[in-house]
């Protein structure tokens, strides 16, 4: 039996209606009433009216400046008015919006704007100095530079099948690749979710994805299209559960997304069921959702869970299964294809798999993405010509995943077949770190692999040769690495060897690599004071280490899901409620304690130093 498809065909389902594009969606949207633009923690309101009227304007100015179809344009912004305006300007010039996550490294920057060959940066003031644009010339949508430019939308022919961005995601091959998405593709899965969900002026989203993952580009883009409001959390409130709880009873929230570690967390929050009342939906991806966690939801919250399944080479989501509160299965599926999609599980000669067996799984119809920009030989590889498909031209992306059909039709995700993971909702691919590591003077040979010590805790572990058989410091590695790699793609630890093991045929063997079972540590100064010792406690409950006066919450196993647990234990047994970010600008058992001190006295320096939250 083969299952592969949901839904008409493309071209007689009413919702893909041949010639529509993001920006018909958009202009439709954007004169409903009364919807508008929440900014960041209330402060801050902008109706569709004017956010329509500021976006043709920077429309108008790209296009002044030769951009239309097909033409990427990158966009550095913090989550905030002028990102939502940028992302708009672009679409309705014709663009391709490229996001550049601004605490990305500079080089990584640099290398993303080469790559893309961008003509046009809009950015903010603040962060014009980290952004080095050879070519591109830099607009900053703070600036007030836009004035002079007419307020009504710029008359550009985009073709559906143009691009509507491009985002870029961990590569194999040591450096991040642009996945390309179509206007056709993002408006199939737009257009999906508002028949699916009926989203309508009473709801509110919150949009706080990071706008590098996929999964924002329907959290900007599906309310505008709808009439409903957009809220935006503050820059690095989605990592925050007790801020996300307040956002959502403060605006009435209705619907958002939680990968499951985040949703992990966030279900620890105190009288959800009550403070949440508003929310109706909430959707999962990112990452498999277990059957507890699923129970646990229903558990603490009145509203509908849906876990959802796509990769970034396709229209943020393929696949759809609506939890079920009394459902007595094991494991949750990623369900049925959506609309005007199919999917195809393949043995290894690329033929059909019957129900129960494990296959790759391959992705396609509309929603397939246009390839990787600039990359014709991976490209080829893995968007292939659809044997199964009478539509000239048409192609399956083979995505890695492996799954199997279940008897309902039904798909249950299995794993992957390479070496790509996602750890706390992050895609990674294990072969960029371990070519940064190779590129380090020194180093002659890396593996990465993931290990986890405790439920719910996976950590990167970087294995390394030396060509003087000397190890390096944690702090060396970790620094140096830093000027490439995200944050959230750091090894949390780090093991000198002599050699890496291999096998039989002289390939690398990763199942002989050793398990890391010790933890770097400061010094051997034991904690002093009561505050010391209460939260030493804490960091050897959520770490398994020692924990001594100079140990790093980060070198001994902390991430930043443990720091949110670490918020949450303070809070609970010692009644104080301290930022979350006050771990990572004084990550030491020593600095910490002493902000915490600060902080439950009320006394703040006015030098403490704003950092880069590591994911």
């Amino acid at each position: 039996m083969l299952i592969q498809s949901s839904g008409l065909p493309a071209d007689k389902n009413p919702m893909n209606a041949p010639g529509t594009t993001l920006v018909d969606l958009l202009s439709a949207g954007l004169q409903e009433a009364p919807a508008g633009l929440q900014v960041g923690d209330g402060d801050g309101w902008i109706d569709n009216g004017e956010l329509d009227r500021r976006s043709n304007r920077v429309a108008q100015a790209l296009s002044a400046r030769g951009v239309g179809p097909d033409v990427l344009v990158g966009l550095c912004c913090e989550r905030s008015v002028e990102m939502v305006v940028g992302l708009l300007g672009i679409v309705k010039a014709g663009g391709a919006y490229v996001p550049l996550d601004p605490d990305y490294p500079p080089e990584r920057l640099s290398f993303m704007l080469e790559d893309a060959a961008v003509p046009v940066l809009l950015t903010q003031e603040r962060l014009r100095p980290r952004l080095r644009a050879a070519g591109a010339e830099l607009l900053c949508l703070d600036g007030g530079g836009f004035e002079s430019y007419p307020d009504t939308a710029p008359a550009v022919s985009i073709d559906p099948d143009s691009l509507a961005y491009v985002i870029y995601t961990s590569g194999s091959t040591g450096r991040p690749k642009g996945a390309m998405n179509s206007h056709r593709a993002i408006v199939n899965r737009l257009q999906w979710m508002q028949q699916t969900f009926s989203l309508t002026p009473a709801d509110a989203v919150l949009q706080k994805t990071p706008f590098s993952f996929d999964v924002s580009v329907w959290e900007f883009f599906w309310p505008l299209m709808s009439g409903a409001r957009l809220v935006l959390a503050r820059p690095g409130g989605h990592q925050d559960p007790a801020y996300l709880a307040e956002s959502i009873e403060r605006h009435g929230i209705t619907v958002l997304h939680f990968v499951p570690s985040m949703l992990r967390l966030f279900l620890e929050q105190p009288d959800l069921r009550q403070r949440c009342r508003s929310v109706r939906h909430v959707i999962c991806s990112g990452e498999a959702l277990s059957h507890e966690l699923q129970q646990r939801f229903f558990h603490c919250l009145d509203a509908e869970l849906h876990n959802l399944y796509g990769p970034t080479e396709a229209a943020v989501d393929v696949t759809h299964w609506p939890c079920r509160r009394d459902s007595p299965e094991t494991v949750v599926p990623i369900g049925w294809p959506i609309a005007n999609t199919r999917i195809h599980i393949l043995d290894q000669q690329r033929q059909p798999v019957p129900p129960g067996v494990e296959g790759e799984l391959y992705i396609g119809g509309v929603q397939v993405g246009r390839g990787y920009l600039k990359r014709e030989a991976l490209t080829a590889e893995r968007f292939i010509a659809d044997p199964f498909s009478d539509v000239p031209g048409a192609r399956l992306y083979a995505s890695g995943d492996l799954a199997r059909w279940r008897d309902d039709g039904a798909i249950e995700y299995r794993g992957r077949r390479d070496q790509q993971v996602k750890i706390r909702g992050l895609r990674i691919e294990l072969g960029e770190i371990e070519a940064a590591l190779e590129a380090l003077q020194g180093i002659t040979q890396a593996a990465v692999l993931v290990q986890q010590p405790q439920p719910d805790d996976q950590r990167l572990v970087a294995c390394y040769v030396t060509d003087d058989a000397a190890p390096r410091s944690d702090a060396e590695l970790r620094d140096r690495l830093a000027t490439t790699l995200p944050a959230y793609m750091l090894p949390q630890h780090f093991m000198h060897l002599p050699a890496l093991p291999l096998s039989p045929n002289g390939k690398l063997d990763r199942n002989a690599l050793p398990a890391f079972n010790s933890f770097t540590e400061a010094g051997d100064e034991e904690p002093q004071s009561a505050t010391e010792t209460s939260v030493a406690a804490i960091w050897r409950e959520l770490t398994g280490a020692r924990v001594y006066r100079d140990s790093d919450f980060f070198a001994i196993g902390g991430h930043s899901l443990l720091a949110i647990r670490l918020v949450n234990r303070l809070r609970e047994q010692m009644g104080t409620a301290i930022p979350l970010a006050t771990i990572f600008e004084f990550p030491t058992l020593r600095d910490f304690s002493n902000a915490l001190e600060r902080h439950v006295s009320g006394v703040r320096t006015s030098n403490e130093p704003r950092t880069t939250i590591r994911l």
